[in-house]
């Protein structure tokens, strides 16, 4: 029996057991979406593309499994885009379905045709055009095979509406079948020797973990590996979580804004243990005086990351949480004992803080009565500025998966519609959104889907009237000279949440903070708070461009 490839294409999300799919409908998209209409599975309709593409990427991230996104050609693919490119530079596991216009019409620019496959080429794992309909289920496997394994990441696939209509004789693949596509996974065993002969012979050593711990799911053998070697712990942003920020070896968040004395212990290591982390710009600083006393042991399933930005002494290619299952049963215990007090000692000369205010509510103060509230058991979702910053650096994590954030493209935008997809991936679970007023008016719109799909997102809004970190910059680069950071005009943002139904408090004190916090955590559905904050708050400590991590300075 022939079905069309848009049911076989449903058929075949049933059989890699998607349960949600987040997107918005269209001409040519409609086919699939009149398949999905007796399926079983549930569908959320954001306000916006790129609404639902973030959803989908928040969903991804705290589940562990693959996001699932829909839109229509034209425009509705291209307000993709910047979703797509958040995913590609986090590593977020996400297969995208874009509607196209019939083959017959492709390159004669008809209504809503875009080359989306050539647009997302450089921001997409990899990307499929479909031809012809019989390719479909094995394009599908593919596709969610390669977004899942190796370094995950997003996969598109175009589908031409008469494609999408034509009939085939449907059987979902078995097996993959790719060609030039292998990760690997093990690491070489010489390198783990080397890497474990080094460990053995270090006085000062440091582990850098990043996103690949929380992607490889290796949070417990960090652990093990960091309590076999009595080594202190630092988190990249995007492996925040990654480490029980409670834990007494966590030195929390190194590089442009993190703490004193996690840079410090990079700077004065004799080895440096990279896992799952790419030594971006923001954590280096002057790549010439990053652990300049260290040998460096970058272990990354990536092999493009390794040797990329910093000189690696003993590279290895593979799944982390496997290399650290290999060190750990070579391992013997090691005390480091003078080196371990010597970086306790650096947490209490140094500590991250900020000068309390009387008269005006600090953000800060808000982060810490959140954490407060939650112990480090909820799931944090942010969206991008000096709030993002202030998060890591007074959030102490300790749920794993706990962080839902924009990294590496730094994208305004992401924390409503990635909360409501966080939500949606753990559902009776906390989720909380953290977010400036710059940020939420950007997508926040989804406020009725989070409404629609009655989810109980708390929603704290640092409202400072200001685009703060570029305020901030401004303030540091530009001799204060403000433009276009200044928000003339901000939405009473308690009538705008009752304009949807959904409970609103403002505070403008530490008095009212105190009382507005647990309030929040306790009414039942979506809430939000909005909290009047200081304009000329500034994220500190901060390394100022072209210097060393080691020369941080407070603004």
């Amino acid at each position: 029996m022939k079905i069309t490839a848009a049911e076989a294409l449903v058929r075949c999300l049933e059989n890699e057991q998607v349960e949600v799919v987040f997107g918005y409908p269209g001409g040519a998209i409609l086919p699939v979406y009149d398949m999905l209409y007796d399926s079983g599975m549930r569908h959320v309709l954001a306000r916006h593309e790129q609404g639902a593409v973030h959803a989908a990427d928040g969903y991804a991230r705290v589940s562990g499994r693959v996001g699932v996104c829909m839109a229509t050609s034209g425009p509705g693919a291209t307000n993709l885009v910047t979703g797509i490119a958040n995913a590609y530079m986090d590593s977020v596991p996400m297969v995208l379905f874009t509607g196209q216009v019939p083959t017959t019409m492709v390159g004669t620019d008809s209504f809503q045709e875009v080359d989306i496959t050539g647009i997302s080429m450089p921001v997409t794992k990899h990307n499929y055009l479909i031809k012809e309909a019989r390719q479909l289920p094995q394009i599908i496997k593919n596709a969610f095979h390669i977004a899942s394994t190796g370094r995950p990441g997003p996969v598109l696939i175009d589908i031409p509406k008469d494609v999408a209509e034509s009939e085939i004789y449907f059987e979902y693949p078995s097996q993959v079948k790719l060609w030039g596509y292998s990760p690997t996974y093990r690491g070489h065993p010489q390198k783990i020797n080397e890497a474990v002969s080094a460990i053995q012979q270090s006085k000062r050593p440091v582990i850098y973990a990043g996103g690949g711990i929380l992607n490889s799911g290796a949070l417990e053998d960090l652990r093990n590996f960091a309590e076999i070697i009595n080594a202190p712990v630092t988190n990249t942003f995007m492996g925040l979580s990654s480490f029980s920020g409670s834990h007494p070896l966590y030195l929390g968040m190194l590089g442009l804004h993190g703490s004193r004395y996690a840079n410090r212990a990079i700077s004065e290591c004799d080895l440096l243990i990279a896992l799952g982390a790419r030594f971006d710009d923001r954590v280096t600083g002057k790549i010439a005086e990053f652990a300049p006393h260290a040998k460096v042991i970058h272990a990354d399933i990536d092999p493009a990351e390794i040797g990329k930005n910093v000189l690696v002494d003993i590279p290895i290619v593979g799944d982390v949480k496997r290399i650290l299952r290999a060190f750990n049963a070579r391992l013997e215990p090691r005390e480091n004992k003078e080196w371990v007090e010597t970086v306790q000692q650096w947490k209490k000369d140094y500590p991250v803080t900020y000068k309390q205010d009387d008269n005006m509510l600090k953000p800060q103060y808000v982060i810490e009565k959140i954490y407060e509230h939650t112990g480090g058991n909820a799931t944090i979702a942010t969206d991008v500025g000096q709030h993002q910053m202030w998060v890591a650096q007074f959030y102490s994590f300790n749920r794993p998966r706990g962080l839902v954030s924009s990294g590496g493209l730094g994208c305004m935008g992401f924390g409503l519609p990635s909360a409501m997809g966080a939500q949606i991936g753990i559902p009776g679970e906390q989720v909380a959104l953290v977010t400036s007023e710059g940020s939420f008016q950007m997508t926040m719109q989804e406020m009725a889907t989070i409404v629609e799909q009655n989810l109980p997102v708390k929603i704290f809004i640092l409202n400072n009237d200001s685009l703060g970190m570029v305020r901030q910059l401004q303030e540091v680069y530009c001799n204060k000279r403000y433009m276009a950071t200044n928000l003339k005009f901000v939405p009473d943002f308690e009538v705008f949440a009752r304009a949807y139904g959904v409970s609103a408090f403002s505070a403008s004190s530490n008095e009212e903070v105190d009382k507005v916090v647990p309030e929040a955590f306790n009414t039942p559905g979506p809430v939000v708070v909005n909290c009047k904050v200081h304009q000329d708050e500034n994220v500190t400590p901060m390394v100022l461009a072209g210097k060393g991590i080691s020369n941080a300075i407070d603004v």
